[in-house]
């Protein structure tokens, strides 16, 4: 994800909609559980040969309903944001 400022989330528009969810392919699995990442959608996103990227998911109901790929740079920038203030409530108590 880029990020499209401080004041708003990478995936939020300017007038504070979520504009990031849209289909950029689809992809198979083949028997060993590998898939591959189209090209344009690599180019897109900005990963690169040796990129580290975190799977995420979703549950609902007990089951995984959304996967995710965010790469791991970005993970520890949005881990920071959402711990950081957090934490330095913490701390000061």
């Amino acid at each position: 994800m880029v990020r499209k400022g401080a004041d708003r989330p990478a995936c939020m528009t300017a007038d504070g909609r979520i504009g990031c969810c849209k289909v950029e392919s689809v992809v198979s699995v083949d028997d060993r559980g590998q898939m591959v990442l189209p090209k344009d959608v690599r180019e897109k996103a900005g990963v690169h040969v040796g990129d580290k990227l975190a799977v995420v998911s979703w549950e609902k109901q007990g089951k995984v309903c959304c996967i995710s790929l965010v790469k791991v740079e970005d993970m520890a920038a949005m881990v920071r944001d959402m711990l950081g203030p957090m934490m330095k409530e913490i701390l000061q108590e």
